[in-house]
């Protein structure tokens, strides 16, 4: 049975300092810290609503940082990236509209980790999406968001 208030699938945002993204989510995201178990300044665990979502941190053991990858859907993604690189981020992808109906922007965190911006601009039949997935517009979005993320991500 899944928890009152979790989802089927909880990402995990592990780093060398799960407070400084703490701070950055409720900056730039408006997160509610649920809890924090700190022990001699690690911390061992963490948990943060943002929107409808859990995520869960701590700081990391490991000798490499592997950064998390996260999609969140907002009303307005020009808003919350402008939000987001107040809060310390750098763009990755600028907001930009895409062949099934979304805009798509993306930031880095001042931890490494990548933020998918998404919003739904409209709802579009499977036959809408085949036809604007052929309009060179959307094929040019499309081509500068796949190759933005190339350059977001250490080698």
């Amino acid at each position: 049975m899944i928890p009152e208030g979790y989802t089927t699938v909880t990402p995990w945002i592990v780093t060398k300092d799960t407070a400084a993204v703490i701070d950055f989510i409720t900056e730039a995201f408006d997160a509610e810290e649920l809890s924090r178990v700190e022990v001699d300044g690690v911390i061992g665990h963490a948990e943060a609503r943002i929107g409808d979502a859990v995520v869960m941190l701590f700081d990391s053991p490991l000798p490499v940082e592997t950064p998390a990858l996260l999609r969140l859907f907002v009303a307005d993604a020009d808003e919350v990236v402008r939000r987001a690189v107040q809060a310390g981020a750098v763009v990755v992808t600028e907001p930009t509209e895409l062949f099934w109906g979304d805009k798509v922007g993306r930031v880095r965190d001042p931890l490494g980790n990548i933020w998918w911006i998404q919003q739904r601009l409209t709802d579009l039949t499977p036959e809408q999406i085949a036809t604007r997935a052929e309009d060179p517009k959307y094929a040019e979005a499309m081509t500068y968001v796949q190759s933005s993320l190339a350059t977001a991500l250490p080698a």
